[in-house]
């Protein structure tokens, strides 16, 4: 018996023999610092079934998932040993050609079994590796965005700050500047969506391959932002890991701002965003810009042409159906869930059959991949990214 059970149980028997001296329940059960249901508990288990009720009982479950009778375990095993590069549900397909009169287990049951016996080669999740893409030309006002986080620093009151800017590319124009608490998502959306409101949407962002503008275990590298993006009919171009140069314009305003907003820090988020107002308002509108023959960036900038009007459905009229997927990204079809990923998360994607139970999906004019109903697993396509949503010419 493991000496932490054995404790437990002397505990008990002490607890029981001094109840069958007359001690109370009452003082007892608070001596012991247990609750007076508990106390009792043991009695009337100790009264049932004498001494062997003291033992710890076991909380392992009398019926386990996903396990058959020996035999037929057997027979599964010998059948995919002849069989070794089938699957879980051709192995059950087989057992039920072999015995028809045999109830068959269920296909994950099948599987459970062949994981078990170290059958089944786990494949290993193919991670997106950044590489960057080709980066467009800009000769007008919102052609091309950037967007970055200025590096992180501490303000007074210890909390950090995390600069979110975004600029016109070509009339050098801050078109945002916000004072964060994190990286994450949730902080970004309403900067951009308040951008786009005020002065419309551009034709491209540029960024770099980090969080929230990309996300490593994403889809194709995609993050949730860059598929709203794509919902808004924004171009997405990212530099390539470790070459901030070819965001360099994006980088000059952030040294700028280095040096007139956060040498010192302010004392919290506040008072850091009304230097920050500041700086935006003198940048644009006060400083002149050598590269644009000293005129200020507002001189040059306009709004652009194309209005923030959100997002609305999306039409598959060559699919099968159009599916949405659910909060953790799934796609669900025939009572069966397939793992797509959740920078999806709510958003209609269309999915068509092409081959007899293998299943196109698509997002927007993209095609992602394949994914088959019986296995339920999703099968990438090559980044159908590239060429179609980014420019093809290079700066």
């Amino acid at each position: 018996m493991p000496w932490k059970e054995t404790c437990v149980m002397d505990e008990r028997m002490r607890f029981i023999a001094r109840l069958l001296d007359g001690e109370s329940m009452s003082r007892l059960c608070e001596e012991f610092g247990i609750s007076r249901k508990t106390g009792y508990k043991i009695w009337n288990r100790y009264q049932n079934t004498g001494a062997y009720a003291l033992v710890d009982r076991s909380r392992k479950p009398h019926r386990f998932g996903n396990q058959l009778p020996e035999q037929l375990e057997r027979t599964l095993l010998k059948l995919k040993r002849e069989k070794p590069y089938w699957g879980a549900p051709k192995i059950r397909a087989l057992l039920i050609r072999r015995f028809p009169n045999l109830r068959p287990p269920a296909v994950s049951t099948v599987h459970a079994v062949l994981a078990r016996n170290g059958l089944v080669n786990c494949r290993k999740r193919r991670r997106f590796k950044a590489e960057g893409t080709r980066l467009s030309t800009s000769q007008n006002p919102n052609d091309l965005w950037s967007a970055d986080f200025k590096g992180e620093f501490m303000l007074g009151d210890k909390r950090y700050c995390y600069p979110l800017t975004v600029s016109d590319h070509a009339s050098r124009y801050l078109l945002a500047i916000e004072a964060l608490d994190s990286v994450k998502e949730r902080g970004a959306f309403p900067v951009f969506e308040r951008t786009f409101q005020e002065l419309g949407l551009p034709a491209a962002m540029r960024t770099d391959n980090g969080v929230p503008f990309a996300s490593p275990n994403g889809l194709f590298g995609l993050s949730r932002l860059a598929v709203w993006w794509l919902r808004l009919g924004i171009r997405i171009e990212r530099i390539k890991p470790g070459h901030p140069e070819q965001n360099g314009r994006h980088e000059r305003l952030h040294l700028t701002l280095k040096k007139a907003t956060v040498v010192p820090a302010a004392n919290n988020l506040l008072q850091q965003q009304e230097r920050f107002n500041a700086f935006q308002a003198e940048y644009n509108t006060e400083r002149p810009h050598e590269a644009l023959g000293m005129k200020y960036p507002a001189e040059v900038y306009t709004p652009a042409p194309r209005p923030y009007r959100g997002i609305g459905r999306v039409e598959y009229p060559m699919h099968d159906r159009t599916v949405t997927v659910t909060s953790c990204g799934r796609i669900c079809m025939k009572g069966k869930k397939i793992n797509l990923s959740t920078v999806f998360a709510g958003q209609d994607v269309g999915i068509k059959e092409v081959n007899e139970k293998i299943w196109l999906v698509s997002f927007m004019e993209y095609d992602l991949g394949y994914f088959d109903e019986d296995s339920r697993r999703f099968e990438p396509l090559k980044n159908p990214f590239g060429a179609k949503v980014l420019p093809m010419s290079s700066e």
